[in-house]
């Protein structure tokens, strides 16, 4: 079956742009059934949870519904342990990696067990949400039928950001919101060619999710009135306070997950303990388990709440959603943040009522837009946050007190934290994004694999003239200054000479004129971490040294370091690409199918075109191009040279054709 399908995708006629809408509509529909299936059960296990499993337990006292995170805890631990595999990078951040780095392909095969976990977490009460797990539904969905198809690497990533779009728009109903989450936070780039696909895909999945599940939007709001223009800078004030709050939050994901890692415990029995927080305080506050759409939902609808009660919820859920996170539970940080910004908006507007009771306020329309400030300031995406909004009311009043918060929230927030959640837990496993779009190839490289040896080393006890000298001779502008125990203790530039002598009026010694507050990078760090240190403290250079021995000087990285060890990470990437199409070969080759390599001869009609223009027989496929020691991802512009070596997966009559289209006589 699997076969016949790959076939049929190779003999229909050869539109790229009509297969890929196909597919799109394919994800779109297969993400909304995925999605509807993924709430439908965590609606199951929720009621056995706490209503059949809890009714059990409730003769021995209320106290036992702590028990049920705890018990989640065990079950999500050991399934994920087992059998989740262990990739480096999970949930939106791994999709954002797929995208930028490794041409969308995601490993699908985990989905089943990765989903069956996030249904546990969230159906047990783990305080963390549904919307990153649907996310990695839709872009599994989308990699896989790329992947299937076999599709160019720019197309798997097309279906992949389609997947996306298709999740969050089945998620809250809200195509539009799920379209520009797509673009802002995975893709990065708004203005992608790939918009008419991403497009497709959320209203296909939009529709499915109207008609299995209606037109309601995720929260029923409250009707707004917007009474007097002295209003808006009341939604300033409270983007002013959200923004903070969505900085501390990011904050503690990443602070109470470098806590648990230092704990050596089982997997298991670390999800128990967070399962054992969220439940302790559950005891008091139910409203803690879960999502807490449900206490979301009565905010908006002026269901009187306390304001004690609201903060104290607030800062609840700002503590045990990273607990959660951190201790292993599988789900997202993006419905917690909705959360947080509702009870911090509807406690804002409880005490801007009280103080300004003429103007007519109400407070279920600030915890609305409290829900937009935080979450744009937690992901950096304010187009996403406000059109959400926007979509679960359909009032364009609402856009003006969106647009104040969420920006000034978006300010605040990125002054206090430059990077998003997402950039953040990229950027801890050694992939920075830059300007939402590029990805640090050099989290590939080791400092020890492109660090120097030769280096200026002079004693802190050598008079400035000598040094001079020294540097010149060796025209080094910098030199690392050592003590008489020859251990680092700072770096000496001609400017710094320059400027002691200017200062002093005198003579003077390298350790009297040199830096001593020196950051150092070690053998085993990455190159990219490296470069941050360098980036961020506007350095040309900085030096190696042990980890063990922190004073013992081993090297030294320069820019110019940096620049080589770029090109050989980008080498090494499309190695490791063609490494990887290579192994899989063996699961598309069979029966008629063979690979080989053809080398393009001097003088053949392709030598000088492009790919997409070559007329290639039907049943063939062009997995890499290798050109001298150099190896090429094929796409539709790469030309083709004499010489060059094309690795070929083909039919025999198909193999045939392309050698003579490669000039090659039987």
């Amino acid at each position: 079956m699997i076969k016949e399908g790959r076939l049929f995708f190779q003999r229909i006629p050869r539109s790229m742009t009509v297969i890929t809408g196909i597919l799109a509509v394919l994800v779109g529909l297969a993400t909304g059934a995925g999605i509807w299936l993924f709430k439908y059960l965590i609606g199951v296990v929720k009621e056995f949870s706490f209503s059949t499993f809890g009714s059990a337990l409730s003769p021995l006292g209320g106290w036992t519904v702590a028990l049920l995170p705890v018990i989640g805890g065990v079950l999500v631990g050991l399934l994920l342990h087992y059998w989740g595999g262990h990739e480096k990078i999970e949930g939106t951040g791994r999709v954002i990696q797929s995208i930028r780095v490794d041409g969308g392909r995601l490993r699908y095969k985990y989905l089943p067990v990765k989903t069956a976990a996030a249904i546990l977490s969230i159906g047990t009460g783990a305080s963390v949400g549904p919307e990153d797990p649907s996310v990695s539904i839709g872009a599994n969905l989308g990699s896989m039928l790329g992947q299937w198809t076999r599709l160019s690497e720019e197309r798997i990533t097309v279906l992949v950001s389609a997947g996306v779009a298709a999740a969050i728009a089945a998620a809250f109903n809200a195509p539009i919101a799920g379209v520009f989450f797509a673009l802002e936070i995975v893709l990065g780039d708004i203005t992608t060619s790939s918009l008419g696909m991403i497009l497709i895909s959320a209203v296909t999945s939009s529709v499915f999710t109207q008609w299995v599940s209606g037109t309601a939007p995720a929260f029923l709001a409250h009707y707004y009135t917007f009474n007097s223009g002295y209003e808006l800078l009341l939604y300033a004030a409270l983007g002013l306070l959200a923004g903070p709050i969505s900085a501390v939050y990011v904050r503690l994901l990443y602070w109470t997950q470098d806590l648990f890692q230092k704990i050596k415990l089982p997997r298991w029995t670390k999800t128990a303990m967070a399962g054992l927080a969220v439940g302790l305080v559950g005891i008091f506050y139910p409203q803690v388990f879960g999502v807490g759409y449900d206490t979301i939902t009565s905010i908006l609808s002026a269901t009187k709440l306390t304001l004690g009660v609201l903060l104290i919820l607030m800062a609840a859920k700002l503590v045990l959603t990273p607990i959660s996170i951190a201790g292993g539970f599988a789900g997202g940080v993006f419905a917690p943040s909705l959360f947080i910004g509702a009870t911090l908006g509807g406690a804002f507007g409880m005490v801007m009522q009280h103080l300004f009771p003429a103007l007519g306020i109400s407070a279920p329309a600030y915890a609305l837009v409290g829900m937009a400030a935080v979450l744009a300031g937690a992901v950096h995406a304010p187009l996403t946050a406000a059109l959400l909004l926007f979509e679960m009311t359909s009032d364009y009043r609402i856009i003006l007190p969106l647009m104040i918060s969420v920006a000034v929230s978006l300010l605040i927030s990125q002054k206090i934290q430059g990077q998003s959640m997402y950039e953040i837990g990229l950027a801890r496993k050694g992939f920075f994004v830059k300007h939402g779009k590029d990805v640090d190839l050099l989290a590939q490289l080791k400092v020890r694999e492109v660090m120097s040896t030769n280096m200026v080393v002079l004693p802190e006890s050598m008079n400035l003239a000598d040094a001079r000298l020294v540097m010149d001779q060796k025209r080094f502008h910098g030199a690392l200054v050592e003590n008489d125990r020859n251990q680092l203790v700072g770096i000496i530039t001609l400017q710094d000479m320059d400027r002691y002598e200017i200062h002093e009026g005198k003579p003077g010694t390298i350790g009297e004129a040199c830096n001593r507050h020196v950051e150092v990078t070690y053998p085993d760090e990455t190159l990219a971490n490296a470069l941050a240190i360098m980036s961020r403290l506007d350095i040309g250079r900085i030096p190696v040294v042990l980890k063990e021995a922190p004073g013992h000087l081993v090297g030294v990285v320069r820019r110019s370091d940096i620049i080589t060890a770029y090109n050989l990470a980008a080498e090494r990437r499309l190695q490791q690409r063609h490494s990887e199409q290579t192994d899989r070969l063996d699961a598309i080759t069979a029966d008629s199918l063979a690979v080989v390599d053809i080398q393009v001869q001097a003088g053949s009609s392709i030598v000088g075109k492009p790919i997409k223009e070559i007329p290639f027989p039907r049943d063939c496929i062009i997995v890499s191009v290798r050109r001298g020691r150099k190896t090429i991802v094929p796409h539709g512009e790469t030309v083709l040279s004499a010489n060059d070596k094309l690795v070929v997966v083909a039919e025999d009559e198909a193999l045939k054709e392309m050698k003579v289209l490669a000039g090659i006589k039987d």
